[in-house]
């Protein structure tokens, strides 16, 4: 029988509800449709980047630099802003979306054309990023004062009861739906990462896809650096500093496989989701935010070992059917 919702969606969104309703029994006032709205919009950046990642990560490799190409394309905007405060805001994002794209392409160059790890090139150019963004701005801070009210107020815009925060990420997320599942890009994408050996015989290029998945997780990255710091009107070097773990945490948790090939748009949400509703009840239910890194933790690892004994499974059953064949 076809499932609708594959099972580890499932499994994963109903932990998020037994969640909500054990924060519930402390907090009534946690799951009113206002607060979760709020939630909601906290977890948007790391929607919109698990899905970056998760293309990324499905071809195999990983990007540990999108926190830092956040932090650096946030106060390269917000640095434009103030000395072009009349600037229209599509000009921004269309800044912000190239900058990002520029610090993805420089990623998968270096993996495609050098064949340099991509966890090497990403930890490199995550410390370039880091270093680049003190050099132009000496250390200093932008701050709300010397934004100008459009360049903060686009992200916070309330349309339809949801900020447009939440609506970028909710169009990323049908947009990637789209593409992963209708489009030569994203059948490509799972190809690589399924068997990068096969897919060179069906004529796919397995370098310059995976310089494509770099390049789109970038332009996300660029994109939430806006956003960022549009919503919390605020600029500096250590801007969403260690985010890049919690962005690949959510996309393990989701069940986007770490040998590629395997996950799905709606995965990486609900890994997301996950984090954010554990990220946002901790203080509410009186828990130190320090458990967050504890509960993150003991997510992976039960992730990633329900990820290994599907994979045996599915082996067996292979072997089982190549036995019934002989």
């Amino acid at each position: 029988m076809t499932r609708f919702i594959p099972l580890r969606e499932a499994i994963l969104a109903g932990a998020i509800f037994a969640l909500l309703m054990m924060i519930a029994t402390r907090f009534a006032g946690f799951v009113a449709p206002s607060n979760l709205a709020n939630v909601f919009n906290d977890t948007a950046p790391l929607i919109i980047l698990a899905l970056g990642q998760m293309v990324v990560i499905l071809t195999r490799c990983i990007d540990l630099s999108v926190a830092a190409n956040l932090a650096l394309t946030g106060m390269a905007v917000a640095m434009i802003n103030v000395a072009m405060p009349g600037l229209p805001i599509p000009v921004i994002l269309a800044i912000a979306i190239t900058l990002g794209a520029i610090m993805g392409a420089i990623n998968g160059i270096l993996v495609w054309k050098l064949a340099i790890p991509p966890i090497v090139v990403t930890l490199g150019t995550m410390t370039i990023f880091r270093g680049i963004i003190f050099l132009i701005s000496d250390g200093k801070w932008v701050n709300a004062h010397e934004m100008s009210p459009a360049f903060t107020g686009f992200a916070r815009t309330v349309l339809l009861g949801l900020p447009v925060l939440s609506w970028i990420a909710i169009l990323t997320v049908v947009i990637f739906g789209i593409m992963m599942a209708r489009t030569p890009f994203g059948r490509s994408i799972f190809a690589v990462g399924g068997n990068p050996h096969a897919a060179v015989y069906t004529g796919i290029n397995v370098g310059k896809t995976q310089f494509w998945a770099f390049v789109v997780s970038g332009a996300l990255a660029g994109l939430t650096g806006y956003l960022w710091v549009a919503r919390y009107a605020v600029a500096y070097v250590d801007i969403a500093g260690g985010f890049e773990l919690e962005v690949v945490a959510a996309c393990v948790i989701g069940g986007i496989s770490i040998a590629g090939g395997i996950g799905s748009v709606g995965g990486a949400v609900l890994g997301a989701l996950f984090l954010g509703v554990v990220k946002n009840a901790l203080p509410v239910v009186n828990i130190s935010p320090f458990w967050q890194l504890a509960i993150s933790g003991s997510a992976i690892l039960i992730a990633v070992a329900f990820n290994a004994r599907s994979g045996r499974t599915k082996g067996r059953i292979i072997l089982k059917s190549a036995e019934t064949a002989q």
